[in-house]
């Protein structure tokens, strides 16, 4: 069977259904809202180094609130996409602990989430060979965002596994049948593809009545949060304040930080984006107008404003450093909780493998 040559993803595809990906979204919302059991959401981190405030208000915050509205949640421990753009560390082991504990500690509940590790997931992975069968060289090659994060990632080629990373992606999604996925602007060509996957495999496979649902971007308005030296916060860029960092480390990261030369404190992003992002950071610890922050600032200058967002993240943090300082000192309780994931993963995982092996007529398992 011909892959349809009208199904393109990425480049102006892209620019051009983003309009309707904000419609589906609002509606998704809607949804999410009015019957929140009945959807999955997918969502997760590579294991890379240590979460930041950037990741809390961009992203952690969100899923603690999707999971108290009652969304089903899996949250994936992506140890397999490390190895899209570098070698696997041995640092990693240490690295996945950190994570389950970050998300532990802000506030995702292992009874109401599933928290689980790419690679101990046999059946999702599989999941990756007739996935790719649905998708042509072509269209992962016009994917933007690949090519975006290949540069970001400072290599020269591009690995296989970089090149088909959304096909991965979609299986990260659609093993669970996940309807909603939180994702920036940036991320909807990967999630184009997962829903073209989708597509396909329903009209190949189960046409009379489509198995995966087209799961459909939960877009975020979050604030993007810059680092200290005035570039996105990053944790590869070495820029960030670490959701477990110390009061005295806060400190010390923030009095570093850019400003400008204007002692009056403003807070206007577009002429004075350091500046602003100091005050954003403050007013998001302190649930205030931004405006407001820099008015009270006023004329004290960038003195007074990096003591004011200093006091403002360290009290605004001080309880989820207490619970990860806590968490991290229990090696045995986070890998605990992964492994009861990784089940819950492994059942779903299973599931979905044997009605695709059905769907394909490749169950061969039975000789009866």
């Amino acid at each position: 069977m011909e892959l349809p040559a009208s199904e393109p993803v990425g480049g102006a595809q892209a620019d051009l259904s983003f309009a309707d990906a904000e419609a589906r979204s609002e509606r998704l919302e809607a949804g999410l809202r009015r019957d929140p059991a009945a959807h999955r959401v997918l969502t997760g981190d590579r294991p890379t180094g240590p979460l930041h405030l950037g990741h809390y208000f961009g992203t952690l915050q969100n899923r603690v609130r999707l999971q108290n509205l009652g969304v089903q949640l899996f949250v994936l421990v992506a140890d397999y996409q490390t190895i899209t753009d570098r070698d696997s560390p041995q640092s990693m082991p240490d690295d996945v602990d950190a994570l389950v504990a970050d998300y532990l500690a802000v506030g995702i509940d292992p009874e109401r989430a599933t928290i689980f590790a790419h690679s101990q997931v046999a059946a999702l992975n599989q999941l990756f060979l007739p996935f790719l069968s649905l998708v042509s060289v072509a269209e992962l090659n016009r994917n933007p965002t690949v090519k975006d994060e290949t540069a970001a990632a400072g290599q020269t080629a591009m690995s296989g596994l970089m090149f088909t990373y959304p096909v991965h992606q979609a299986a990260d999604i659609l093993f669970c049948k996940g309807t909603a996925v939180p994702v920036g602007k940036d991320q909807l060509p990967h999630l184009e593809v997962a829903r073209l996957i989708a597509r396909r495999f329903n009209r190949r496979y189960s046409p009379e009545r489509p198995y995966f649902p087209e799961p459909d971007a939960l877009l975020s308005d979050a604030p993007v949060l810059l680092g200290t030296d005035g570039q996105k916060m990053s944790k590869s860029r070495s820029n960030s304040i670490a959701l477990g960092a110390t009061a005295d480390e806060t400190a010390r990261l923030l009095s570093r930080a850019k400003t400008d030369s204007d002692r009056h404190i403003t807070y206007d992003p577009v002429n004075r984006p350091d500046v602003s992002n100091l005050v954003l950071l403050a007013a998001l610890c302190q649930d205030r107008k931004p405006e407001a922050v820099a008015e009270e600032i006023g004329d004290g200058g960038s003195a007074a404003l990096k003591r004011l967002v200093t006091e403002a993240v360290n009290e605004y943090f001080r309880d989820i450093r207490a619970r990860r300082a806590e968490l991290a000192g229990d090696r045995g309780h986070l890998r605990q909780i992964l492994l009861a994931g990784n089940e819950r993963a492994r059942e779903i995982a299973d599931a979905t493998l044997a009605d695709v092996k059905r769907l394909m007529h490749t169950e061969y398992g039975d000789i009866h």
